[in-house]
């Protein structure tokens, strides 16, 4: 593995950058406090190949590789978490597509995800009652002739009520994973309800919503993939996302790190800098440490990824090992700050509330030791 990234790598890392600074971060704390969908901010972002980094140039895509995805993936967490999970999730939905679709669906969806003409995709397997066990999953979809009917519910679904697309998971055979099949369903569709906007502790600027399906009736050439081949899409689809999550968590951190290092170097106390004391000074170097050790297993994962070999482990070991250092990362940078982390005037409050979630979707840390464990004790036997 090569650590110094390509020109194409540097170049969408930079464009990234760039963008963040300049629209997306100045932009954060309003439309967090307003809990505010960033549409303009995400027609903005299609230009730059940011929706749709590693989908194929045919289909609109910038086609620049897992490594460029988690790079610009980190650029824009560094600015605002809530669009950075927006971004991700619709490279997600548009890379199982591309890896999955027929030739028409490719040509249906991918160009309109990539141009921002859908402004967003969505992920739905959730379920109320079905979150880490998906293979418990009620939703159904029965097959009538030329179509397919859905009828259930899906939770916790991110931009559901704003995408052009998702990609569904229901069942059409047996209980088990074996029975699970994955669907495309537009954006519209009559019989999907959309329900109410969840009140997050973070990312709030972010859509998630319930939906349901009642009588839904879609065509039958939306099937994604094979009949019965949904639980196969869904786990090879998490496995990238862990990657985005994984870059989510140090691009926070990244922030994190950067406001507490400003903060100590102009704040005074007892005739000098606070960064001149040691306990802040030791916080700054275990912060810098956690980010690294971080960046470095995420663009791992994703060097793995982007040259066709094993990465499950990987991925996990990074969503792992980001999202909860970012915990203890984002908790260090409001010590730092004092009285003024727990207010929205410093950015780390912010931060804070925002890095919760990273534990917890696309796998939960205890899913990801369950992976990494069966991958060692398989490797063992």
């Amino acid at each position: 593995m090569d650590l110094e990234p390509t020109d194409v790598q540097a170049a969408v890392a930079a464009a990234a950058r760039s963008f963040a600074e300049k629209r997306v971060a100045p932009a954060a704390r309003d439309i967090d406090r307003a809990a505010r969908f960033p549409e303009e901010i995400l027609r903005e972002m299609a230009p730059l190949g940011l929706l749709a980094v590693n989908v194929p140039g045919a289909y609109g895509g910038a086609e620049a590789g897992v490594v460029a995805y988690a790079l610009a993936v980190m650029e824009i967490a560094a600015a605002d978490c809530s669009v950075a999970v927006t971004m991700a999730v619709t490279n997600m939905v548009g890379e199982t597509i591309a890896r999955f679709g027929t030739e028409d669906q490719k040509a249906r969806c991918l160009p309109r995800l990539a141009s921002a003409e859908w402004l967003a995709g969505a992920f739905a397997l959730s379920e109320p009652q079905s979150g880490s066990d998906a293979g418990a999953m009620t939703t159904r979809a029965e097959r009538r002739e030329d179509r397919w009917v859905l009828n259930g519910a899906k939770q916790w679904i991110t931009s559901g009520d704003r995408a052009g697309v998702m990609v569904v998971w229901a069942r059409t055979g047996r209980t088990g994973s074996k029975g699970i099949s994955a669907f495309l369903v537009e954006g519209g569709t009559p019989g999907l309800v959309v329900g109410r906007h969840e009140q997050k502790m973070g990312l709030r600027a972010s859509s998630t919503v319930s939906l349901t399906f009642e009588d839904c009736e879609i065509p039958a050439e939306a099937l994604l993939g094979a009949e019965g081949q949904g639980m196969r899409i869904a786990l090879t689809a998490l496995d990238g996302g862990r990657i985005g999550i994984a870059s989510q968590a140090t691009g926070t951190m990244r922030a994190a790190l950067d406001a507490a290092t400003r903060y100590a170097r102009e704040r005074r106390a007892f005739g000098r800098a606070i960064g001149e004391f040691q306990a802040i000074s030791f916080a700054l170097a275990d912060m810098r440490t956690a980010h690294d050790a971080a960046r470095l297993m995420t663009l791992r994962a994703a060097w793995l990824k982007e040259h066709g070999r094993p990465f499950s482990r990987e991925a996990s070991m990074a969503k792992l090992l980001a999202s909860e250092s970012a915990q203890s990362v984002v908790a260090k940078a409001v010590q730092i700050h004092g009285g003024y982390g727990y207010v929205d005037e410093y950015p780390v409050e912010r931060y804070f509330r925002d890095a919760r979630v990273q534990t917890i979707y696309e796998g939960t840390s205890e899913i990801q030791r369950l992976v990494i464990a069966r991958e060692i004790l398989g490797a063992a036997g």
